[in-house]
Order: structure tokens, then C-alpha cells, then sequence
């Protein structure tokens, strides 16, 4: 399931080391003075790590709650997570009735995984009638085991039976219950138990938990009428733009969004969100005019020049798509669009003007190097450059000899030379040397079974690769392949028919319908591949397939 956004559900704490309001301390010893002079001494002149270590020292030696607030604040500014824990169980323990220490220790236990007795501290806070963060306890229980969340849900239980309509408490087991997909018991929970007004995070939980219940169309009107209701709140109504995009109304999420950018016009994040959902409208004036703002706003801008080069590709606009593309620089942009340059320069006849280009960006950024001799080679493949790109994978593993992304894509350019010694050499080598590598192994094993007859052996490498990712479509496919040419009609079909539900794609589908074909399916194997005809009416394993099997290349 989803998890709910930090924005929508989590606290956002303090991190300022400095305390919001004048502490008492107690009469202390000189010593003392002399550490906590010295440690805000220190703070002045940004050591702060002999700050916090003066302030942890005393803390412990004193018990002062005073002393140790400030140390739990400045260890907290500064990420030291031990300091931080160790620090907020001296001054809970020593300020019992303040609730901002009771809840400082629940949060840090919470954070070393100590939820039973982060629940007790917790507890102290509702007790006080402040504001818990049981969300943040559950949240924070995500990634942890489920023996982990199965104690957690049962101190929720025993807190809400003493505290039945608190709704932090019913948040928060929600929250839980949605980690466990058990998503059905979370909406039921949090429909029983409306929120209180002003109360936004229960509502987006709903929301999101109809969605993922393949309810969305119900999340709409209760999202609607919660902006009517609070027609300010910026989580609402963004929660609501984005649930129209999942359910691919782009042209009302534009609204929203334009509405939101109207509402926040310093929000840059939601200008760019605006911008995508104009790109997917395919309402490019707009788009361009919004990412063009980015670009003025100095933020998202590489983003924005690689979404540019789009629309100029959409528009039949090459060489202004190339001027856009040559203007994202290093980061998660830069290889998008250095691949796309190379792709528009070589479709258009510029191979060598192409390749220079990715030798100069290799030089430039040398810690792109591999990734740019991967796309260059595969550019090169993609557009009938085959020899050029065996030629460039040699040179880059000369370079790089240990690269295993290198020795995979020569493994692949191998094999479409018909050159499968060297295929298989290459691929048996990343296995050697990184026996988990599922895409090794699932490719070797498809490929002595499609392309050879060592059928057994090419089953033993699938069936490793399936059990190092089973949910994997493609070695779904590979393993329905084995077992069609095994004989093994009835469980190839099986696996078949999955792989071709997580992934329909056309190879998948020929393989289905050539199974099928062998139990004497043939009605419903014409019906799989006259679907996927209907898509990619020129497929060459589609038609080859029916050509083979029907001695005609038409249905």
C-alpha cells in the first residue's frame, strides 16, 4: 500500500537547538559553570560538537531537566541520534509533568525501535491531554519486522480501550492497519470513527486508501466536500489534484493545479507538478509557458530544459529539441537528455557529430563515463549501428574491464550477432562474479532455451533467477518458456498467463499463444495475438510466430 506523505500525517518537529522559552536551573557547581560557559562559548564559534558534548556531560552529571532539554535540542540540531535519545530520557525523567519532554523521549524511542517503551512515555502525554504523535509511531514502524508492528498494534488495542474515541489513537492504528495491507480494516476503522473538525490527516488516509482499494471514484466526492469544507487547506486540495491524475483526468487535475499555483504563487513545486500535468493533457503551450517560468525562477531548471526538449520533439522541432537537451547539466536529468541527443542525431544521419558529443560529455564528467559508453552503444543498436556499438563496448571495457553493465550490454549486442559463445562467456562471467544477479541469469537461461537445446541446464538458471525475484515478469516468461520446450504444456501455460498479466507485452503474448497452439487452444491463441496486433500491427516475434505456426502472416 501507499504510505501516507509526511506532509499529510507526520508532526513536524523543532530542530532550532535554542529552547523557545527561558529555563530555571538549579545552583550548580563551578565545574558545571565553567563546562556550560565553555560549551555555549564553543556553539558561538559553530564547534558545536564540543557544545554537545559539554551539554551531555553535565546533563548526565547534574539530572537537571534545564540542562538536558538543551542538550537534547542541540543534539537534535545536529543529527547525533544517541546523544539525542540519551539526552530526552534524562529530561522526561526528570520534568515528569512536561509533556514536550514526555513526548521528545516517546518520538526518539521510536526512532531506535523501541516502540513498547516509546508507547509508555506516549501514554504519559495523552494522559496530560497534550498533542501525541502516535502517527509518527506508526509511521516510523513501516520498514521494521512484523513481530515489530504486531507489538505496536497491541499496545494501539490496549490504549484505545482506555481511551476509545481518542483519534490520534485511531490514526495512528489505521496507519498500521494500512502498513499490514490490511486496507479494508483501516477505511472501516476510520469511517466508524469520523474526525473531529479541523482534523485533516484522517480524511487523506481515506482517500488514500479507497485509491488503493481500486476505489478512487468514491475518494473524489469525500475529497470535494472537504475542500468546500476547508477551502484553504493546501493538503486537501493537492491530495485531490493528484487522485485526478491517478485516475487520468488530466484536464481537471490542470485546474486544480492551476488553482493551486494561484494560491501559492512562490510554491514552485506546484508549478512544476502543473507543468507535467500539462505535458500529459499534451497541452503544450501551457506546459511550455510553465516550465519557461521555472527556468526565469531559477529552480527546476534542468528538469524544465529536458521537459522542453520534449515538446520541441512533439512538435517536429529536432534541432531546438537538441539546443534544450545541450542545456541540462550534470544530475538526475543529465543522461535523459544526453540520451535523447544522441537518439535525434543519429535518426537523423549525425552518427558521427553524435558520438563526438558523448565523448566530449565523457571527458566533461568523467563520473558519467560508463553510463554514457551504455547509451551511446545502445543508440547505436537501436538505430542498425551494430558493428559501431561492438566496436564501443570493446574500447569501454578495455577502460573499464569490471564493469558489469559494460559485460551485460556486449552480452546482449553478442547475441544479436548470433555470436552466443561470446554471449554466454560474458554473462557467465557477471554470474561469477555476482552469483545473485537475477538479469544474468534469467538472460543466459532464456537464451540456451530459445536459441539452443541444453533445456535442462537453461531451467536450472531460470528457476535461480525466480527465486531471487519471483514477481519479475520477464523471468516469469523465461520459465514458462523452459518448460514449454521441456513439454511441460499445463505449468508453461500457468506461468505464461501470469507473466502476461503483470507485463502484456507482445513477446509474452507469443509465447502464450504458441503454448496454447500446442494444447490445441488455437481459438483462444488467434484471440491473444490478434489483441496485441491491434497495438503493434507490425511486430516481427508476433508475425513470425503466426507465420510459423499458421503458414500465414495473418489471422
Amino acid at each position: 500500500m501507499a504510505p501516507v506523505s509526511p506532509d499529510e500525517s507526520s508532526p513536524v518537529e523543532d530542530s532550532t537547538p535554542a529552547p523557545e522559552k527561558p529555563k530555571v536551573y538549579s545552583s550548580f557547581s563551578e565545574d558545571t559553570v565553567f563546562s556550560l560557559l565553555s560549551a555555549e562559548l564553543a556553539g558561538q564559534r559553530n564547534r558545536f560538537d564540543i557544545a554537545l558534548d559539554n551539554y551531555v556531560t553535565q546533563a548526565i552529571n547534574t539530572q537537571d531537566p534545564g540542562i538536558s532539554e538543551r542538550a537534547f535540542r542541540i543534539a537534535e540540531y545536529l543529527g547525533a541520534d544517541q546523544a539525542a535519545l540519551d539526552t530526552s530520557l534524562i529530561w522526561a525523567k526528570n520534568a515528569p509533568q512536561d509533556l514536550e519532554a514526555q513526548r521528545a523521549a516517546a518520538i526518539q524511542l521510536a526512532r531506535a525501535g523501541r516502540y513498547d517503551d516509546s508507547m509508555v512515555y506516549m501514554e504519559k502525554v495523552l494522559q496530560g491531554k497534550g498533542d501525541t504523535h502516535f502517527d509518527f509511531l506508526a509511521l516510523s514502524a513501516a520498514d521494521t519486522d512484523q513481530d515489530t508492528r504486531n507489538g505496536l498494534m497491541k499496545g494501539f488495542d490496549r490504549l484505545l480501550q482506555k481511551h476509545p474515541n481518542n483519534g490520534q489513537l485511531i490514526f495512528g492504528k489505521a496507519l498500521l492497519l494500512q502498513q499490514d495491507d490490511e486496507s479494508e480494516s483501516a477505511l472501516k476503522l476510520l469511517e466508524q470513527n469520523p474526525p473531529e473538525d479541523g482534523e485533516i490527516a484522517p480524511l487523506l488516509l481515506r482517500a488514500r486508501l479507497l485509491q488503493n482499494l481500486n476505489r478512487g471514484k468514491e475518494a473524489l466526492p469525500l475529497l470535494e466536500q472537504s475542500i468546500k469544507k476547508y477551502p484553504d487547506d493546501k493538503r486537501l486540495r493537492l491530495t485531490y489534484a493528484r487522485l485526478l491524475v491517478e485516475q487520468d483526468r488530466m484536464e481537471d487535475a490542470k485546474v486544480q493545479f492551476a488553482s493551486l499555483v494561484q494560491q501559492y504563487p512562490d510554491d514552485d513545486e506546484l508549478r512544476y507538478s502543473l507543468a507535467l500535468v500539462c505535458l500529459e493533457a499534451k497541452a503544450w503551450d501551457e506546459a511550455k509557458g510553465y516550465l519557461e517560468e521555472l527556468i526565469a525562477r531559477e529552480t527546476h531548471v534542468d528538469s524544465a530544459h529536458l521537459n522542453l526538449g520534449r515538446i520541441a520533439e512533439e512538435r517536429n522541432d529536432p534541432q531546438g529539441a537538441l539546443i534544450e537537451y545541450a542545456q541540462v547539466g550534470p544530475g538526475n536529468d543529465y543522461l535523459p537528455a544526453q540520451l535523447r541527443q544522441a537518439d535525434i542525431l543519429m535518426s537523423h544521419g549525425r552518427t558521427d557529430e553524435a558520438e563526438k558529443r558523448l565523448a566530449a560529455a565523457r571527458d566533461a564528467d568523467p563520473d558519467y563515463a560508463i553510463q554514457l559508453y551504455l547509451i551511446q552503444a545502445e543508440t547505436l543498436s537501436a538505430n542498425n549501428q551494430g558493428d559501431r556499438a561492438w566496436k564501443l563496448l570493446q574500447q569501454a571495457l578495455l577502460q573499464y574491464p569490471d564493469d558489469l553493465n559494460l559485460l551485460y550490454t556486449r552480452a546482449m549486442q553478442a547475441e544479436k550477432r548470433n555470436d552466443l559463445p561470446q554471449m554466454e562467456k560474458d554473462l557467465r562471467l557477471i554470474i561469477k562474479r555476482d552469483p545473485d544477479n537475477a538479469m544474468a541469469l534469467n538472460a543466459l537461461g532464456y537464451t540456451l532455451s530459445d536459441r539452443t537445446t541444453r533445456y535442462a541446464e537453461a531451467k536450472v538458471l531460470i528457476e535461480q533467477a525466480y527465486q531471487l525475484n519471483p514477481q519479475d515478469p520477464a523471468i516469469l516468461d523465461s520459465l514458462g518458456w523452459v518448460n514449454y520446450r521441456l513439454g511441460n504444456l499445463d505449468e508453461a501455460e500457468r506461468l505464461l498467463r501470469q507473466a502476461l498479466e503483470r507485463f502484456p507485452d507482445q513477446e509474452v503474448a507469443a509465447h502464450l499463444g504458441e503454448v496454447l497452439w500446442a494444447q490445441g487452444k488455437q481459438r483462444e491463441a488467434r484471440q491473444i495475438w490478434g489483441k496485441f496486433l491491434k497495438d503493434q500491427p507490425d511486430s516481427p516475434i508476433l508475425r513470425s510466430t503466426i507465420k510459423r505456426l499458421t503458414g500465414s502472416e495473418t489471422l
